[in-house]
């Protein structure tokens, strides 16, 4: 487990603290939301934010700017639910973690990384846990949710928190990584060996993800961080995106352009004409500036996906992923969290269901696993369908 880095009091003499360094971190970015070829309204939405300034939006100031003391912020959340319910559960979604993450920020000192990781955790949280509570109280919006994947920026260190699907990527000169990792039944699939990456392009049940802000009270957040570089480009998308259009295409897309709008509408428009069959959100941001390592600097740490794990901070925080016993979740306004107690997740009342959505075709189940049971019947359908067709074609 890659552990964090050290807290002040903890440094080494003559070492660098987690503080944010005075070379300046600069950001270019663009975002940009389409409805689709099919879908008849957009569930998804962004958020891009200057923390420092407590700024959001495409304003001007946000597009092209230096990373201040309390950081930048960015997400893309897809909803479900169907009518308005999706929309309103990816809007509240932003605005929650938007509210949660510039809190009590004015007059402080800089942000540490740690103290911008727990924050980011707590804010998707909180949304989660208000989002299930809004559709536990209006009939009319029962089984709304939303994704999110947040990325969140503090001197050349960037996290980012994930529940659901959409995805995290990042390109260092030709090479793109997903630091991301879906929480769905086909990945589940993938890492365990029951699937190819090719047999998942065609697999019936790919639309089955584990969970999402809304559907429960609690949820997993997975929080990964980068070492960033100077050049990277951080991609944020829903899986409109990434479910039309190839990896080995985004990446091309990618190196073909300098400009985060241009770069936002060829990914679009890629996969509109690639069927279009959901919405579509694209964040693209560029890194530069002085506080970053070069690209071929051999120092740092390697591009790829690492989970960050929390500091123990006493009453203001909890252990979190290695630290924490096995689906230990952080239950938001838990009086019993206010010494950092950490409450175990417990199966829904009735057992695991799946939960279809109105015009929506993805399947959300709550919790962090599917059950083995559900794995191995949909695992022995597919060797079933498979073996019943190697029949046919050799009749």
């Amino acid at each position: 487990m890659t552990q964090p880095p050290p807290s002040v009091e903890n440094l080494p003499d003559g070492a660098e603290s987690d503080h944010a360094p005075a070379a300046p971190v600069r950001v270019r970015l663009f975002a940009r939301t389409d409805v689709g070829q099919v879908r008849e309204h957009n569930e998804d939405n962004f958020l891009v934010a200057d923390l420092s300034r407590k700024s959001r939006g495409l304003l001007e100031a946000n597009r092209t700017t230096a990373v201040g003391q309390h950081g930048t912020l960015f997400a893309v959340c897809d909803g479900m639910g169907g009518a308005a319910a999706g929309e309103v559960a990816s809007q509240m979604a932003v605005d929650i973690i938007y509210e949660r993450m510039v809190d009590g920020l004015d007059g402080a000192a800089s942000v540490e990384r740690n103290e911008l990781a727990r924050r980011l955790v707590r804010a998707i949280e909180t949304a989660g846990f208000t989002i299930f509570s809004e559709a536990k109280n209006d009939r009319s919006r029962r089984g709304m949710g939303t994704t999110v994947t947040g990325a969140a920026l503090v001197d050349d260190h960037l996290f980012l928190g994930q529940v659901g699907d959409s995805r995290g990527y990042i390109l260092r000169g030709d090479k793109l990584v997903q630091v991301t990792r879906d929480q769905s039944l086909v990945n589940q699939l993938i890492e365990a060996g029951q699937l190819t990456e090719e047999e998942a392009e065609t697999f019936e049940h790919n639309n089955i993800i584990l969970q999402a802000l809304g559907t429960s009270d609690t949820v997993q957040v997975d929080l990964t961080y980068v070492e960033l570089r100077k050049g990277d480009t951080l991609l944020l998308c829903s899986d409109g995106l990434s479910g039309m259009v190839r990896f080995e295409e985004m990446r091309e897309i990618l190196r073909s352009s300098k400009e985060p709008l241009d770069l936002c509408k060829q990914l679009t428009d890629r996969a509109n004409a690639a069927g279009g069959h959901d919405n579509i959100t694209v964040i693209i941001v560029q890194f530069e500036g002085d506080g970053l390592r070069a690209p071929d600097d051999p120092g740092g740490i390697d591009l790829q996906y690492r989970k960050y794990t929390l500091e123990n901070e006493g009453n203001d925080g909890y252990a979190a992923h290695g630290d924490a016993p096995p689906g230990a979740l952080f239950r938001p306004d838990d009086p019993s969290t206010a010494t950092g107690g950490i409450q175990p997740m417990s199966i829904p009342p009735g057992g695991w269901q799946e939960r279809p959505h109105v015009e929506d075709d993805r399947i959300d189940i709550p919790g962090t696993h599917v059950p083995a049971w559900v794995v191995a019947i949909i695992v022995l359908g597919v060797v079933g369908a498979l073996f019943v067709s190697a029949v046919l074609l050799l009749k």
